[in-house]
């Protein structure tokens, strides 16, 4: 079979919700699951915290029924709500929580007679300019939803801009936004997300949503205390298939971007972007050989990628290559510097592996 694997360790999944919560005792903690729990398998890591957490959160009707079909019976919200009043009844009969970001949905629900009132978020716009009710509408609209019967429990909500950034200056702003409707209202909040969660206490409401970081991500731009206890929950791990002396001055992969300034050993790898790696990635970008650290040398093939492993002498055909997670040594490469090499972050890579790759879970 082929070498590539995406080892999924649910132990540090656990690990990772659980210093979630830790960072705000006083929140629940909604395990953000969206997007296949970030390329990581919705369901697997579900059922391996179901058990500890309050509610999940998904982005669309689709994946909370994939949980549903699976046996998953904990709360799930809808962060983005529905998208058709015909997906009213599903909510009902699965006990969906959903949010409400548009006054369409809240007409929709207002139509809508449930088997019973159905939690709902309200959405506001303080500063994101994604989705989201004006701040001076949500007054108005918290009481209208208020009055009806379908609605349960009502929570106000919003989403952060900058909330991983060192500056905290707009951050402060929709702080300051949804702290006066909260007091107006005498609503609870679930505004942090993973960045908050991690580093802006303030933040911090009934409820909050830790997404990538439960993935062993540092979503920060400046690390704290917090991140670095955060484990890496996928290992994207292969092998190396074959083994190439080169010369000094020639060339490797498609367009001859790297050239060999000493005799070089390269290694190929079963990794390619037809398996989700990312073929931004440049010369230079890191990689483990049997946990030691190499680098990328040329392009990213489909099915290929190529490793300088010069400075490796135990590289062998077989030998453990980690592109991302945690070696067979204990030696860890983070996910965050490999996105920066690639030019993009971790969510990127984590959601872009394809399922040709095979997920194997441990710590079940």
């Amino acid at each position: 079979m082929r070498p590539l694997v995406a080892h999924i360790d649910l132990d540090a999944l656990r690990h990772n919700y659980r210093l979630a919560c830790s960072c705000a005792p006083q929140s629940q903690a909604v395990a953000v699951i969206k997007a296949d729990a970030y390329g990581h398998g919705a369901v697997a890591c579900a059922q391996a915290l179901e058990s500890e957490v309050p509610a999940f959160a998904v982005a669309c009707i689709e994946e909370a029924m994939a949980l549903r079909d699976a046996g998953i019976q904990t709360p799930i919200v809808l962060l983005e709500g529905i998208f058709s009043a015909d997906e009213l009844p599903y909510v009902d009969k699965h006990r969906l929580w959903m949010a409400i970001h548009s006054r369409w949905q809240l007409e929709a629900l207002q139509a809508f007679t449930p088997s019973a009132p159905i939690p709902v978020w309200l959405k506001v716009d303080s500063g994101m300019h994604r989705l989201g009710f004006e701040p001076e509408q949500t007054a108005s609209v918290w009481r209208s939803l208020e009055a009806m019967p379908q609605v349960g429990a009502l929570h106000l909500m919003s989403h952060f801009a900058t909330a991983d950034a060192t500056d905290t200056g707009y951050f402060s702003q929709q702080m300051v936004t949804m702290e006066a409707l909260a007091a107006e209202l005498g609503a609870p909040l679930c505004l942090a997300n993973s960045p908050a969660t991690l580093a802006r206490p303030q933040a911090h409401g009934a409820w909050n949503r830790p997404g990538v970081m439960l993935y062993g991500s540092d979503p920060l731009k400046a690390p704290n205390t917090f991140t670095h206890q955060l484990q890496p929950v996928m290992t994207l791990r292969s092998e190396i298939i074959a083994l190439r002396e080169i010369k000094v001055g020639e060339s490797v992969g498609y367009g001859g971007r790297w050239r060999a300034a000493r005799r070089s050993r390269i290694a190929v790898i079963a990794a390619g972007y037809g398996d989700g790696y990312d073929r931004h990635a440049i010369d230079g970008t890191p990689v483990l050989v049997n946990g030691k650290r190499a680098t990328l040398a040329g392009k990213v093939s489909m099915d290929m990628l190529t490793v300088d492993v010069t400075d490796i002498p135990d590289a062998a055909i077989g030998s453990e290559i980690v592109l991302w997670g945690k070696a067979k040594n204990g030696e860890v490469l983070s996910i965050d510097e490999v996105a920066r090499h690639c030019d993009t972050i971790s969510y990127t890579l984590l959601t872009g592996v394809l399922p040709r790759v095979p997920r194997r879970y441990g710590g079940v």
